[in-house]
């Protein structure tokens, strides 16, 4: 959702009405507190591992597909953009069979299958990298949409009681949280010298909370908005999905450990990504141990200067305009209709 909220403020704050399609998940939250109107689709991911859920997922895809049409055709819309995932699937296929412009947006370094599929139909496909074999007119690398980094360093520490010369590590695993990376934090930093900023998500914080006793360890279910947090610290351990661009937007060194189940590897393409550039330390995740996240994380904070080049290389890897890069193509694709 984070893409394509940044893409919706874009279009909004250009005078342009924007409404969501989607299913019961985070937009059912984040979407109305944005201030957008959501209409929901009954939808679900198609399971490779099970048939029967697998067939359910797609009857019920065939159902959204017949309301996206009657949405589209009741809405009018002058123009779609699909965000990827099984929502967007029937809403960007409704929109060829009623020839709306179509305009794809991909997040990750992998096309998910929605994408693949509708990428043919579109007006124009907006890649947060490039991907090989994706390439000609209809493909623009734009970066991956985001907010606007947080710029207040010393609004953002104060609100973690972070005084001007502490040293603070966040903690992050994604929206559901990573238990990998959680059980392997605790372990590490329980008792470290330092600030640890740790959104453990609600899943596993429960069990986490009665292992932490020292001060210095600030241990949440989320934090939101969670600039504040990329804003406030000096080196970021997490997962290396779509967050990686804030990241970035925000100038942090890392410690990046992929999600080793992701469709296509993608993290890792996204881990490397930054490690080459020079901005991040890539640990897989069968690798992951508290002592071994302790060294990394030691190493790093006690060399300030490699920490700063690798800050300097996150913060040349942002697109701040991505989002404006987006939203002017779907006024393109609009206007072109």
């Amino acid at each position: 959702m984070v893409p394509a909220l940044a893409v919706a403020d874009a279009l909004r704050a250009d005078g342009h009405e924007v409404v969501f399609a989607g299913g019961q998940r985070a937009e059912a939250e984040l979407v109305p507190a944005a201030g957008y109107e959501l209409r929901p689709l009954k939808v679900e991911g198609i399971s490779r591992s099970n048939p029967i859920r697998a067939a359910r997922a797609i009857a019920k895809a065939a159902a959204a597909l017949v309301a996206a049409r009657r949405m589209l055709r009741d809405g009018r819309p002058d123009v779609v953009m699909g965000g990827g995932g099984y929502v967007a699937g029937p809403v960007g296929a409704a929109a060829v069979l009623q020839r709306i412009p179509l305009v794809l947006t991909e997040a990750d370094s992998h096309m998910g299958l929605s994408n693949r599929v509708l990428a043919r139909f579109a007006r124009r496909v907006c890649l947060a990298f490039g991907i090989e074999g994706r390439s000609g007119d209809r493909y623009r690398v734009t970066g991956r949409p985001v907010p606007p980094p947080v710029t207040d360093r010393r609004a953002a520490r104060e609100r973690f009681g972070l005084a001007e010369d502490d040293t603070c590590v966040l903690v992050f695993g994604g929206s559901l949280g990573a238990r990998s990376i959680n059980e392997a934090a605790i372990g590490a930093f329980a008792g470290a010298t330092f600030h640890v900023l740790h959104a453990s998500g609600a899943r596993d914080y429960n069990s986490l909370r009665n292992r932490v006793h020292s001060p210095n360890y600030d241990l949440r279910e989320y934090i939101t908005p969670f600039g504040d947090a990329l804003a406030a610290c000096d080196l970021v351990v997490a997962r290396a999905g779509g967050s990686i661009f804030e990241i970035a937007a925000h100038g942090r060194p890392a410690v990046l450990i992929p999600y080793p189940h992701a469709t296509g590897d993608h993290q890792t393409s996204n881990a490397e990504w930054m490690r080459r550039a020079g901005a991040a330390v890539v640990l897989p995740d069968e690798q992951l141990s508290a002592e071994r996240l302790a060294r990394e994380v030691g190493e790093l904070l006690g060399d300030p200067g490699k920490l700063r080049a690798m800050g300097r290389a996150s913060a040349a890897l942002a697109r701040p305009d991505a989002a404006q890069a987006i939203a002017d193509e779907l006024v393109a694709a609009a206007r072109g209709r």
